[in-house]
């Protein structure tokens, strides 16, 4: 499983989200995470159908690559952390 995070330095609660995921890959360092810029990388964004007004944006990928889950927003580290738990088999 792998995440892929989405934001932009002018999006308020991607600055909200930083520590939150900061703390998620501190407790779980085998977790693989990609981080794209919305304004610098067009081509993943329009490769995972995320707009601007949908930041910050969390997208679980299985092992093959397929998009599992999607989370938009300002979620906790617990539900990150469910959210994880729930996918890291796949």
């Amino acid at each position: 499983m792998k995440v892929i995070k989405i934001g932009a330095e002018w999006c308020s609660g991607c600055l909200v989200m930083r520590p939150r995921w900061q703390k998620v890959e501190d407790e779980m360092p085998e977790l693989k995470t990609e981080y794209y810029d919305y304004d610098n990388d067009k081509k993943k964004m329009e490769q995972y159908g995320v707009d601007g007004g949908r930041l910050p944006c969390f997208i679980w990928l299985d092992k093959d690559g397929q998009e599992i889950e999607r989370v938009t927003g300002e979620p906790s580290v617990k539900k990150l952390m469910e959210i994880i738990q729930r996918n890291k088999d796949k």
